[in-house]
């Protein structure tokens, strides 16, 4: 059993997603979920980036 699911169920899950989405769709989904989790826990372990832009300063007119 793997998280609460059995054999089962699993292969159950598996027909109704390759009658849903097809096998040629497949593994566009699962690439596009592979590349989500890895920029996802890149995102996570890289430090905040600093903006060094500089801001555009606001002339003060004195009328």
């Amino acid at each position: 059993m793997i998280g609460g699911f059995g054999v089962w169920e699993l292969l159950i899950i598996l027909v109704i997603v390759l009658v849903i989405f097809g096998a040629k769709k497949l593994p566009e989904i699962g690439g596009g979920i592979g590349q989500a989790i890895s920029n996802f826990k890149r995102a996570t372990n890289e430090p905040e980036e600093i903006d060094v832009t500089p801001k555009e300063k606001k002339e003060n007119k004195e009328d």
